[in-house]
């Protein structure tokens, strides 16, 4: 039986982050990261919108607004360093109608309470300016948003790991976990492993996994899908940068939006409708185990009591185009249907408790010899170095993780 200090279930962008972390403080512990799939990074880490986020949407003081703060900071080092494509092209927020303002300068203040440099807000005049396009009545404008490649640097991350001792075992999925002797026995499709430390960072099935470690927690995953269109390159011209919509406080969604990508292309979305499945990237994707679990939770159904009306509508932009289409022309009047082409979808893991209350925050949750994260949505991709330092110092305080010792019980 193969035994490591510490097993990170999940080789996607927080996973493989906090492998690296690990080997960077402790060297001579050695770490293991379980992966189900042929290759790191293929689902959310793979599937997003390439933004680096600047934390002007998230409330002070929260996880999200410290954790994406510090890790914008973190992500751009780490790509100069290794020579990733990325670029800080800035973004803007417009507001369409008077009942939007108010809304918007919550987000200058939020903004500002981040610590974010040089927001200011800008008038229809700059707006034309800026976005010829695009109408609205004021907008936010955010100089330090960016735009980088995380399938590039969830595969960068894997090879440090990788060069530093840490080992990836892909094709892997654990099916059971039971503790023995002080330690937990990790089971898989490819055999057993022993472990004195958890983490838990297998995203889509993070409850799965922490209700297999014997966590009681009253937080379930349900599956969002989030599916995209481009603008074809004969228009691209109609948005110039990021353009974003003034988004729902009562969502953790930010509604549709334009982004522009490393290679010119100008994605539109993404919408938010519920997949049937939890990797389930098309709308005929359909598990039934997976949909009976979410539909039994009472959690799923208050959520729906909640916000049937919001879910329908994105359920109609789902299959219409043309629905699709008319919450973009709120923003960019001369795009047509026809000037969208698909360009596929992602899934994000959203967490919910038993009242039905969609959570907005990072969510890490200690087990007995685990740790578990049980919700990382968007800013997580950016955040990821931060939380990865977040987890480690949790692991290190809670578990007394050293270069000689990786685990010990605390009293």
């Amino acid at each position: 039986m193969s035994q490591a200090d510490i097993t990170i279930i999940g080789a996607g962008i927080i996973g493989l982050a906090v492998a690296k972390e690990v080997l960077k403080r402790f060297p001579s512990l050695k770490v293991l990261v379980l992966e189900k799939e042929s290759r790191a990074g293929l689902h959310q880490s793979g599937h997003n919108s390439g933004v680096i986020h600047s934390g002007i949407y998230y409330a002070p003081r929260s996880s999200k607004a410290e954790l994406c703060r510090a890790g914008y900071k973190l992500l751009i080092a780490f790509c100069r360093e290794h020579g990733i494509a990325f670029e800080v092209c800035g973004k803007i927020i417009v507001a369409t109608d008077e009942r939007e303002l108010p809304r918007l300068n919550d987000l200058l203040k939020r903004g500002q309470a981040n610590g974010l440099s040089n927001l200011r807000m800008a008038g229809p005049e700059e707006l034309r300016e800026r976005e010829p396009n695009v109408t609205g009545i004021a907008g936010l404008r955010i100089p330090e948003t960016g735009i980088t490649d995380y399938r590039a640097i969830t595969a960068r991350l894997a090879d440090v790991c990788v060069k530093h001792g840490g080992e990836i075992r892909l094709l892997t999925r654990v099916i059971g976990l039971r503790n023995r002797k002080g330690e937990i026995v990790v089971e898989t499709t490819t055999g057993e492993f022993e472990t004195k430390l958890l983490i838990n960072a297998a995203g889509l099935y993070s409850d799965t996994i922490s209700q297999m470690a014997g966590l009681r927690s009253d937080i379930s995953i349900v599956p969002f899908r989030g599916e995209y269109y481009k603008i074809r390159w004969a228009k691209t011209e109609l948005v110039r940068g990021l353009v974003y919509a003034v988004p729902n406080p009562e969502l953790p969604f930010l509604g549709v939006h334009f982004t522009r990508k490393l290679n010119g292309d100008i994605e539109a979305g993404p919408n938010a409708v519920l997949a049937l499945r939890r990797e389930g990237y098309r709308r005929t994707d359909l598990k039934a185990s997976e949909l009976f679990q979410a539909l039994k939770q009472p959690g799923f159904w208050r959520m729906s009591a909640r916000f049937w009306k919001t879910g329908f509508a994105e359920l109609r932009r789902s299959w219409s185009k043309q629905a699709f289409c008319k919450s973009l022309q709120r923003l960019v009047p001369e795009l047509t249907a026809s000037d969208l082409q698909y360009a596929g979808a992602g899934v994000r893991a959203q967490a919910i408790n038993k009242h039905g209350m969609l959570l907005d925050d990072f969510e890490f949750v200690l087990g007995d010899r685990a740790i578990h994260v049980l919700n990382v949505p968007s800013p997580a991709a950016t955040a990821s170095l931060a939380i990865a330092e977040h987890i480690v110092n949790k692991a290190e305080q809670t578990f007394s993780i050293s270069n000689r010792r990786c685990f010990a019980v605390p009293s």
